[in-house]
C-alpha cells in the first residue's frame, strides 16, 4: 500500500503541516502583523498541501510525484518566507518546510 511505502513521508508532511499551522497562529500574535502578513500566508498555503498530501498518499494517489512536486515548491517558498523573521516558531517552521520540500522533492 502507498502509506506503508511512503511512512517516513507521511511523518515528515505532518510534521511540516503541524509547524506551519503553530507559526500561523503565532505570527496573528505579533505585534506588528502587517509585517508577517507573506508568512501568515504561506504557512497557509504550506499547511494545506502538506495536509492534502498526506491525505492523498493514505488514499493511494496515482498523482504522488505530481503532488510532491508542488508541494515542494511551496515548502520552499514557505521555508525562504519564515527565515527571514526572528522569531523561534518562524524559525522552527522554515527547517520543517525545507526538510518536508527534500523529501518531496525526492518522490517528486
Amino acid at each position: 500500500m502507498a502509506h506503508e511505502q511512503h511512512r517516513e513521508l507521511l511523518q515528515i508532511l505532518h510534521e511540516c503541516m503541524t509547524a506551519c499551522n503553530h507559526c500561523y497562529d503565532a505570527c496573528l500574535q505579533e505585534e506588528n502583523m502587517q509585517m508577517m502578513a507573506n508568512c501568515i500566508r504561506l504557512d497557509r498555503e504550506c499547511a494545506d498541501i502538506c495536509a492534502y498530501l498526506e491525505q492523498a498518499i493514505t488514499r493511494g494517489t496515482p498523482f504522488i510525484s505530481e503532488l510532491a512536486a508542488v508541494c515542494a515548491t511551496i515548502c520552499e517558498a514557505c521555508g525562504n518566507e519564515c527565515k527571514k523573521h526572528p522569531h523561534d516558531h518562524c524559525k522552527q517552521c522554515a527547517q520543517a518546510c525545507f526538510k518536508c520540500a527534500e523529501a518531496c522533492r525526492n518522490i517528486a
